[in-house]
């Protein structure tokens, strides 16, 4: 690994920093340790873990298997201040199949639970969804030239947070008020990509989109509702993740990221995602249940 700089911010050195943050550590047989985020404060990124997680996890299954589900259930909140330690269970190895158990733990007490499953690649009956029509994304703004926009409408104490330097290229293809927001209907479309070259390492691209598929989904949920975190009233959690990656794909090329929600109730949001590649082909599908409490 190479040595964490929190203040990277060229995009070839954000994505080295994700490159090297999903580079578990073996520490003994089907043990490793996850890096922290470096400057990172606070709650773990979900996203972190479940990429960290199915790297692990994808360091136990030998070629020509490779991962085509995950799901996993966040039960504690990661904390920042730790480094990640994965147990990876081998539970399964078939001729066609591979089931992997991984448990995440921080100071001895487990944080997620996930299971991955891998197939040997077959061909097979084929058919998919049609992918929405929407702006293409050399057409449209990137998230972080909207945010700064209105740096000054920010409150101070959640400015430098709002405002960081992200590895994740988003171009959302109708940008949210994060001040006003009205009820709308639930469902997102954003572009998203690392914002520079991966290596050619399909195992490492997967583990990226799953980082990054915790990244609006729970959002897609508050639209009918006219909230999100910015209001100070909202409390969120990821509750559990699923993810089911349906064909090869590169994660430095435009993706596009479809989210739809078909209940929300009991302080419980349901939402479901979709990503195809530029030209079509759906390459991934996402499934999260998550906490959305509003306090007084």
């Amino acid at each position: 690994m190479t040595e964490p700089n929190e203040r990277a911010t060229t995009p070839q050195a954000l994505v080295a920093q994700l490159v090297d943050l999903l580079d578990v550590e073996e520490i003994d047989t089907d043990l490793y340790r996850g890096a922290r985020q470096p400057g990172g404060t606070g709650r773990v990124f979900g996203g972190q873990v479940i990429g960290q997680a199915l790297q692990a996890a994808q360091r136990s299954v030998e070629a020509p298997k490779v991962a085509h589900s995950l799901h996993a259930y966040f039960m504690r909140p990661g904390n920042e201040d730790h480094p990640i330690i994965y147990r990876v269970v081998r539970d399964f190895d078939g001729r066609s199949f591979a089931n992997r158990r991984i448990i995440a733990m921080q100071r001895g007490a487990p944080i997620l639970n996930m299971i991955a499953s891998f197939h040997l690649p077959e061909e097979g009956l084929h058919h998919q969804d049609a992918m929405p029509d929407v702006p293409d994304p050399d057409t449209l703004r990137s998230d972080s030239e909207l945010r700064e926009e209105i740096r000054e409408q920010v409150p101070e104490k959640l400015r430098r947070f709002f405002l960081r330097s992200r590895p994740i290229e988003i171009r959302p293809t109708n940008p949210r008020n994060w001040f006003a927001p009205e009820p709308s209907a639930p469902q997102q479309h954003s572009w998203f990509r690392v914002a520079a070259p991966l290596p050619d390492d399909p195992a490492l691209h997967r583990a990226m989109l799953a980082y990054a598929s915790d990244m609006s989904l729970l959002g897609t949920c508050m639209l009918p509702h006219g909230v999100n975190w910015m209001s100070g009233r909202l409390q969120t959690a990821s509750l559990d993740h699923a993810v089911w990656l349906h064909e090869p794909f590169r994660f430095d090329e435009w993706l596009l990221y479809t989210t739809d929600s078909p209940w929300a109730g009991h302080a419980r949001g349901f939402n479901r995602g979709r990503i195809f590649t530029r030209d079509g082909r759906l390459v991934a599908s996402c499934a999260q249940e998550g906490l959305i409490r509003l306090r007084d």
